[in-house]
């Protein structure tokens, strides 16, 4: 039977691993039991004490990881991350063709538009490069059983027992380097016997690989103040007493630094020398659960296909119970005699891992989908997991739970990419943003709960009423923005000056002007109204502020 993809999995029946915590002058200790005659049995001797491992870490620093956690494989070679800085939305980074054709780091979007019209830009996405990150500390572990995220872009991995089993130093190094090259991830590299001191030299791009503890004070002296990732204020001080590296640092009084920037920024330097102890946390990937069932005939019957992975089920909800965790994302293997086996992923809104509440999903899956052949075999794999979270039931006057109205949004939610698909099922999320078209983004519906699915708290319940009659007096805007927003403004017919939408419109409210984005190329000026034709219906419709004409249609209120 083929197996369909190379995800590790561990066994269903494993216990979970414990963290791991080291310090930066603490290492795994090992004990040489000598083998005593039998005379000497009775009165053993005391065990010799094993030589202390000197630790030893290894700080993998990537530069590029907002622009690699965004690409993907079949993406266009010419592509740029773009942050929004100040309300100005610029790019953050970009690949080697689009710097090419002139696009750099700092630039407007619109400016690199202008010289890369084909250019495919992304949003930045600390979450995905985060997650970029857990999933390279997970490959990480292939090497050693100490690894440990240092956000937002650096992994160190204690190796100072993992070299005997490489190779050396050397090879490791190269093992690892060659391993994160193939996954199309860029990583500065760097050693040092203390953590800290790792991560700044590979912040710095010095790639040196310091072994002896000794060294550590000429080979940090040499670097730049960035290195340190400081406060911008704290850096701008130093800088204007003259001290631009870290060996100015190290020279200066201990009792000024501690009065004037704080004993942190002390302490940080007598980590990175190994004065002084620096515990860290160690990472451990998820577990992942994998139970697979033989049929005794091949299947296609939909319920009876549910009946076979109804115990599959319940062993993944036990699995989950022993380790209080709960997931968001299951896979289905149907495996045949005489086709390739077929895969169905079911996802959800919140992490669970209620029996009942897979079964329904996969009933709608199975419902639609088409099997080529009857099915032999099954295998359930589990996603990754996270903490199951558990809180006290609050319940109205009426004896219901208040969290009913958020599990209805997020049950209907869950059907529905279950029915239609996931890529056809978006929630929406606001923007810090004035202009219309700006101010919204789309979000897959099973990676976030939808905006419109928070539960509202018992004060609105209760002052819900009032607070639309205040806002109905006072003629608020809040309760002139229309919930259907055009992709882009419609340009409208006019009659006689008058806009026209199915007949004349009249103007009910406004104008309302906005009036932003003057510091890029896509400003606007524009006075907006609530409109009304002939029929009933109710737009928001804008002209351009000094315009004698142009009227333009964006919303529709329902």
């Amino acid at each position: 039977m083929a197996v369909p993809d190379n995800t590790p999995a561990t066994g269903q029946d494993a216990a979970p691993t414990p963290a791991v915590t080291r310090t930066a002058r603490q290492a795994p200790q090992q004990q040489t039991l000598a083998l005593l005659p039998p005379a000497a049995a009775a009165f053993p001797a005391p065990l010799p004490r094993a030589a202390k491992t000197a630790p030893l870490w290894f700080a993998l620093y990537f530069p590029c990881l907002p622009l690699e956690a965004a690409g993907q494989a079949d993406a266009s070679p010419a592509r740029a991350v773009f942050d929004d800085q100040q309300g100005v939305r610029r790019v953050l980074q970009a690949s080697e063709a689009a710097r090419a054709a002139g696009v750099q780091a700092g630039q407007s979007v619109n400016a690199a538009l202008a010289l890369l019209p084909a250019l495919e830009l992304d949003a930045r996405d600390p979450g995905r490069e985060h997650q970029l990150l857990r999933r390279l500390a997970g490959w990480a572990e292939h090497y050693t059983s100490c690894v440990v995220i240092e956000p937002p872009a650096i992994l160190l991995l204690e190796i100072a027992a993992s070299l005997r089993l490489f190779g050396g130093l050397r090879s490791l190094c190269k093992q690892v380097l060659h391993g994160l090259s193939a996954q199309g991830v860029t990583a500065q590299p760097a050693i040092a016997p203390t953590p800290l001191a790792a991560t700044w030299l590979a912040r710095a791009g010095s790639r040196r690989s310091v072994v002896k503890r000794e060294e550590l004070p000429g080979a940090l002296s040499v670097l730049p103040l960035d290195c340190l990732a400081w406060p911008g204020t704290v850096t701008a001080s130093l800088a204007g007493m003259g001290i631009t590296t870290v060996g100015d640092c190290l020279r200066l009084p201990r009792d000024g630094v501690t009065r004037r920037f704080g004993a942190s920024r002390l302490l940080q330097l007598d980590r990175a020398l190994g004065r002084l102890p620096d515990p860290r946390q160690s990472y451990r990937a998820p577990e992942r659960f994998t139970a697979e069932s033989e049929l005794d005939e091949e299947q296609e019957d939909c319920e009876r296909l549910l009946s076979a992975c109804e115990p599959l089920l319940e062993r993944l909800d036990a699995f989950l119970l022993t380790r209080q965790q709960a997931l968001q994302r299951v896979r289905f293997y149907f495996f045949h005699l005489r086709a390739a086996s077929t895969k169905l992923t079911l996802g959800s809104v919140a992490a669970s891992r209620d029996t009942s509440h897979w079964l329904g999903l996969l009933r709608l899956r199975l419902e639609q989908l088409e099997l080529p052949a009857p099915v032999i075999a099954i295998r359930l794999r589990g996603g990754p997991t996270q903490a199951l979270e558990a809180g006290d039931a609050a319940f109205d006057f009426d004896g219901h739970p208040q969290g009913a109205r958020h599990a209805s949004i997020t049950h209907l939610v869950e059907r529905l990419a279950a029915r239609i698909g996931e890529q056809a099922v978006y929630g929406v999320d606001t923007a810090a943003e004035h202009r219309p078209e700006y101010a919204y983004r789309l979000r897959r519906a099973l990676d976030a709960a939808p905006q419109c699915s928070a539960v509202p708290s018992p004060w609105h319940e209760r002052h819900a009423p009032q607070l639309l009659a205040d806002l109905r007096r006072t003629s608020s805007l809040l309760l002139q923005r229309p919930l259907w927003m055009l992709d882009a403004p419609a340009p409208l017919a006019c009659r006689d000056g008058q806009p026209c939408y199915n007949g004349v419109l009249s103007l009910k409210a406004g104008p309302e002007r906005i009036e932003t984005g003057w510091w890029d190329a896509d400003g606007v000026a524009r006075d907006y109204y609530v409109a009304q034709n002939p029929s009933g219906m109710h737009l928001w419709i804008y002209r351009h502020r000094g315009a004698a004409g142009g009227w333009y249609l964006h919303g529709i209120f329902g």
